[in-house]
């Protein structure tokens, strides 16, 4: 247990009602978690405002409230603590409490539209390889000695993370490699963190939902590098223009990767189909199981982050030759009919063309490209359109289906979907509303050498349906129609 006065050390106080010198001994901003001698942080959360649940937290056992408004009506033996910033608050409070873990493991984010559950994940699988004793927090899990969790929010809150860091720490965990997501610092999710190093993927079209303009998007990742500390490092993808702008007032040490343009660390792709490809990477050749241009700049980004954490250059070129496929990114497997089949998160205009465009460079001219594809519900609806553009125009044939429709109509969504489809590409579209459907009906049209391409939900296990997730695996029901059991 930590005393309260400790716990609110440089935190922005505004006022407080109660006894300070009380002993906290768990920390929550849900108040179904709260248990006796908890601290509750009332956040106000866009959806829920934790103002609403002070009473049902103290009910539980909760001895202190951090709120931006003290309750008129008070219980006498409750501290109540009064901020001027609740979500700055909170990131120091869970620093104080879980003894500031961040200042103790070198802590590399990953941000950017795409790559980062890739760059994250094979660094982890690196480092561990090397055995320098790596953790992962990324969209699929969170690993570290021997421990899996699986993950809800690509960057979770500031106070899992400050719990999973000191948990790593007692572990002797050295690197913890972290995804970034742009919702993740637009709510402050890791304010107050010591990051060693930040990686910059690319930026492209997504989530504007949430940002409202792509400006917005692309000043909020940018907000990450300005955070650096002077000793730690930025390191960005030079191929994509906003490359610059990330890097601009950041007073961290300045690097890049690039395939197309100078940069510190560059590539050249030799050869490419569908057992790998083959690159030179500092003039030494290696051959890697992972296929598309996309992950080759996603393995320039390993490499880089490898060479500046120390790691030998041929060590890195080695590990990187026995690295495996993440699942659910360009993730391949060869049917009993002889074609192959890809799993692809890809959910994004620019996501769904480069998986494409790889494809399409890597298969044989008389092969075909069935492509399945949905759009997500109650998100970003002005890209439907332009995925539905992109998959008619670039594949031989076309199957709509539903993503996670969650509380919309899935046919609704296929429609807007289809008014992107210029009309001498309407006839290579099907739409089926159920995924498993079109899954199966992807295996009665395919032939030998076909390259069927089922994008939009990679590695996740569930649909989203009127609020409910129901089990759901891209790839296992691929397996199930493409692989004939014995």
């Amino acid at each position: 247990m930590i005393q309260l006065k400790d716990l609110i050390y440089k935190v922005p106080i505004v006022a407080v009602a109660g006894n300070l010198f009380v002993k906290v001994k768990y920390i929550h901003n849900d108040s179904r978690d709260v248990k006796k001698n908890s601290l509750f942080i009332a956040i106000d959360g866009g959806n829920h405002n934790g103002h609403d649940f002070i009473d049902a937290s103290i009910d539980s056992g909760a001895k202190v409230i951090v709120c931006s408004k003290i309750p008129d009506k008070k219980n006498q033996l409750v501290t109540y603590i009064q901020v001027s910033d609740v979500r700055k608050s909170t990131s120091i409070i869970a620093s104080n409490f879980y003894d500031n873990p961040s200042k103790k493991i070198k802590l590399i984010g990953i941000t950017g539209t795409n790559g980062k559950t890739t760059v994250a994940t094979l660094l982890f699988n690196i480092f561990n390889n090397q055995n320098k004793n790596a953790g992962l927090i990324s969209t699929i899990n969170i690993k570290y000695a021997g421990e899996i969790i699986s993950s809800k929010n690509t960057t979770p809150d500031i106070l899992s993370i400050n719990h999973f860091l000191s948990q790593m720490v007692k572990n002797n965990i050295k690197y913890c490699f972290m995804e970034v997501s742009s919702h993740g610092i637009s709510q402050g999710r890791i304010n107050g963190l010591n990051f060693a190093g930040g990686v910059f993927t690319n930026l492209t079209h997504d989530h504007l939902d949430f940002h409202k303009s792509f400006k917005n998007y692309r000043d909020i990742k940018k907000q990450f590098f300005d955070l650096l500390p002077k000793n730690a490092f930025s390191l960005v993808n030079i191929d994509d223009k906003n490359a610059s702008f990330m890097l601009q007032n950041t007073v961290s040490n300045k690097s890049s990767f690039g395939i197309k343009n100078y940069a510190k660390f560059s590539l050249k792709v030799l050869e490419s189909n569908f057992n790998g490809m083959l690159l030179r990477i500092d003039n030494h050749e290696v051959w890697t199981s992972l296929l598309g241009q996309f992950n080759a700049s996603n393995l320039l980004a390993v490499y880089g982050v490898s060479v500046l954490l120390g790691l030998k250059k041929m060590e890195i070129l080695r590990e990187i030759s026995l690295l495996k496929n993440v699942p659910g990114r360009f993730q391949v497997f060869k049917s009993d009919s002889e074609c192959f089949v890809i799993i692809d998160y890809a959910h994004t205009p620019d996501a769904l063309e480069n998986v494409i465009y790889n494809i399409n460079q890597i298969k044989t001219q008389n092969s075909k490209l069935i492509t399945i594809i949905g759009c997500g519900g109650d998100r970003d609806i002005e890209k439907r359109n332009k995925i539905g553009e992109i998959a008619s125009e670039k594949s031989d044939k076309v199957i709509f289906t539903s993503d996670n429709p969650r509380g919309e109509n899935p046919m609704s969504i296929i429609d807007q979907m289809i008014e992107g489809v210029e009309e001498k590409y309407k006839n290579k579209i099907i739409s089926i509303e159920k995924r498993e459907m079109a899954i199966k009906k992807s295996k009665e049209i395919s032939k030998k050498s076909d390259v069927v391409l089922i994008a939009g939900k990679g590695h996740e296990k569930y649909q989203e349906i009127l609020n409910n997730k129901i089990p759901f695996d891209d790839f296992l029901i691929a397996k199930k129609y493409f692989i004939n059991k014995p």
